[in-house]
């Protein structure tokens, strides 16, 4: 894999990389850069670190604030000339925001490979874009565990290297238009958006309590309907160039067990234009029809929360909850998209004491990995609670548990660095106010988990006194809220 600061130094080197460049840094996914709405938060910062800013990004971001002025000042137009935007310099940004240590596509090529020859490579790819002659491989598609015991899996399309990147450069060049119109109540997949101000949003939208809709869409990426994706498309862009990429890119079909098959519906999670092609789907579809023409039908208060596909609804009042859970199905269908029978609910969430005697007793919601419930703080007072889900909790764990199952025999220095890294990983996510308890119980897990799998490596086994020297030497992080809401207080 090639790490971020090794991929600017080859593009600042003219785009040769050296036979030596074969880091073994962990690379996440990059920064999408700026908000592109005004007052709006910047997050321009690589998660491995702060660095100086190429002369190549501040070009691309000047061309991105030209975009979204356009946008602001034509709300209602489709805009036609976007792909000229797109040059030499935007696709070696783009490059810089693709992750370097995916997995391979169909034609097995890294990202090392790909920077031996970059310039000829990268002038090759835009060539094909804007003429036409780029031609979408097919997706590799791969099954990762779902549910709580992980007997479900769900679909993963994995793109070659050089798709990742023709679609970052398309996504660079369609983001600033639709940050315009997308509304305050999605999440999911945007800049300067994250799934924990999502949580915070509903926590503090619901801390009076209520009723709430929890919705699931059965298969949405995979039912997606191809038709209405491209009509709403092109009532913001109408740039032949870039509609003709993603028209290559939903048809470009799906490699299985050697057969690639071409469905006429969905778009395939994991491609770096799939979650904002699902924003605008679910921006029509849902987001502006429930604040245009649901809210101000309701007789009480309610409120949208989504996050790509993962959504809620509260109502203040159950009459106006019953309404929108009764039309919810039907307007979903309109747009060949259909709900989980079992799994969408209505569900009652007032404040414990609240409304009588005979008020329905509050029931629990999973939501982004967590599971919201009523509880006393410490004051005593009734507040809304989140932990750790009992099906992220368990499938963690079983993740964990299996890569130390495969690794036992490494030294355990090794593993400490790679269990260190998974644990911080998890709190990073988990870490919030009240969840603590999860927090300690995992991490003790974690160290049965580790113990169980070196006992394994020999026959004589490692006690636990053993186990306990090992761990002074090589401690495991320990639980920390890094999402504390006092933490945030103090610093606002």
């Amino acid at each position: 894999m090639v790490p971020h600061h090794k991929l600017t130094r080859v593009l600042r080197e003219g785009g040769r990389e050296s036979e030596r460049a074969s880091g073994t840094d962990e690379a996440g996914e990059p920064p999408r850069g700026t908000p592109w709405r005004e007052g709006a938060r910047r997050v321009n910062e690589p998660q491995e670190g702060k660095m100086a800013e190429t002369s190549s990004s501040t070009t691309v971001s000047t061309k991105q604030e030209r975009i979204a002025m356009l946008a602001r000042q034509m709300p209602t137009a489709a805009l036609t000339t976007l792909s000229h935007h797109i040059d030499m310099e935007w696709m070696k940004e783009a490059l810089l925001r693709t992750r370097a240590d995916g997995a391979t596509g169909v034609d097995g090529i890294t990202c090392e490979e790909y920077v031996r020859n970059l310039e000829v490579n990268l002038q090759s790819l835009l060539d094909r874009a804007k003429t036409g002659r780029y031609r979408a491989p097919p997706v590799r598609r791969v099954y990762i565990p779902k549910g709580e015991r992980g007997s479900e899996t769900r679909p993963i399309g994995i793109p070659t290297f050089e798709d990742k990147l023709l679609q970052r450069a398309v996504l660079m060049a369609l983001e600033p238009v639709y940050e315009q119109d997308f509304r305050k109540c999605s999440y999911g997949f945007r800049p300067g958006r994250s799934a924990h101000d999502a949580l915070k949003s509903l926590r503090d939208q619901f801390m009076g309590g209520g009723w709430l809709i929890e919705v699931d869409i059965r298969k949405f990426f995979d039912t997606l309907d191809h038709t209405y994706l491209q009509d709403l498309l092109r009532q913001r862009v109408r740039d032949g160039v870039l509609l003709r990429l993603i028209g290559k890119w939903l048809n470009a079909g799906v490699l299985e067990e050697g057969r690639i098959s071409h469905p006429d519906t969905g778009t395939p999670q994991g491609g770096v234009i799939s979650p904002l092609l699902a924003n605008v789907y679910l921006h029509e579809v849902l987001d502006k029809w429930f604040e245009d023409e649901v809210v101000p039908r309701l007789k009480g208060r309610a409120f949208l929360v989504r996050y790509a596909d993962d959504f809620v609804i509260g109502f203040e009042r159950e009459d106006d909850a019953r309404r929108v859970m009764e039309v919810l199905p039907k307007r979903f269908g309109k747009y060949g998209l259909a709900l989980h029978p079992t799994k969408t609910r209505l569900i009652p969430f007032s404040r414990p004491g609240k409304g009588g005697p005979d008020a329905p007793s509050p029931g629990t919601f999973d939501f982004l990995g967590f599971t919201h419930h009523w509880a006393k703080s410490r004051r005593g007072y009734w507040v809304i609670k989140r932990k750790t889900a009992k099906g992220r909790f368990s499938r963690g764990l079983r993740r964990i548990a299996e890569w130390c199952r495969g690794h036992r025999h490494r030294p355990v220095k090794e593993q400490h660095r790679i269990l260190t890294w998974k644990l911080r990983g998890h709190f990073s996510y988990f870490g919030i106010t009240g969840n603590q308890n999860a927090l300690v119980r995992f991490r003790f897990e974690v160290e049965r988990i580790w113990q169980k799998w070196l006992s394994r490596r020999s026959q004589r086994g490692i006690a636990w006194g053993r186990f306990n020297s090992i761990l002074r030497r090589y401690p495991l992080p320990s639980p920390v809220a890094i999402h504390s809401t006092l933490r945030f207080a103090a610093n606002h």
